[in-house]
C-alpha cells in the first residue's frame, strides 16, 4: 500500500522547518545577551567576514529579500553596529559597512557557535554531513562561501 503523500510525516519540509526553529531557539539566550535576533546575528556574521558589502549581495548570502533586510539593517544601524550609504560609483547600489561597535561585537559573539554546537545530539561527522546536504539543497557549494 502506497503511503499517503499528504501526511505530515511524509513532508521533507516539516522536519527541516521544525529542526530549524529548534536550533534557532538554542541560539536565543546567547543572542539576547548581545541584544540580537537570530536574523541580526547571521547578518552580522556576513559583515564580520566582509567588513562592507552591498545590500543586494547581503540578501543573496542570507537568502533574504529586501523587504526583510531593509528593516533589519535599520535596526542594526540604530544599535550602532553598521552604517548604510550609497556607492560613489553607482548611487543605485546601497552599501553596508561595520562600525567600530559592530567590529567589537564580534569578540563577544565568538563563543556562540561552540555553545550551540555543544548541545546538538550529532557527532562531528554527522554535523558535517548535514551541513553538506543542506547546502546541496540550497544549490550552493559551501566551499564558495569560505574564504
Amino acid at each position: 500500500m502506497e503511503a499517503d503523500q499528504l501526511l505530515l510525516e511524509q513532508q521533507l519540509c516539516f522536519p527541516l522547518y521544525a529542526a530549524s526553529r529548534q536550533l534557532i531557539r538554542r541560539y536565543r539566550p546567547h543572542l539576547e545577551a548581545l541584544d540580537l535576533t537570530y536574523t541580526q546575528y547571521i547578518t552580522m556574521l556576513v559583515l564580520w567576514e566582509e567588513q562592507h558589502v552591498s545590500v543586494k549581495t547581503l540578501g543573496q548570502r542570507l537568502y533574504l529579500d529586501s523587504g526583510t533586510l531593509t528593516p533589519l539593517l535599520k535596526q542594526l544601524e540604530r544599535k550602532g553596529y553598521l552604517r548604510r550609504f550609497r556607492s560613489r560609483e553607482d548611487e543605485r547600489v546601497l552599501l553596508v559597512e561595520l562600525t567600530e561597535a559592530g567590529r567589537a561585537l564580534r569578540e563577544r559573539a565568538k563563543p556562540i557557535p561552540a555553545l550551540v554546537g555543544s548541545c546538538l545530539p550529532l557527532e562531528p561527522e554527522e554535523t558535517a554531513e548535514l551541513y553538506r546536504l543542506l547546502y546541496r539543497l540550497l544549490h550552493t557549494d559551501p566551499e564558495q562561501n569560505q574564504t
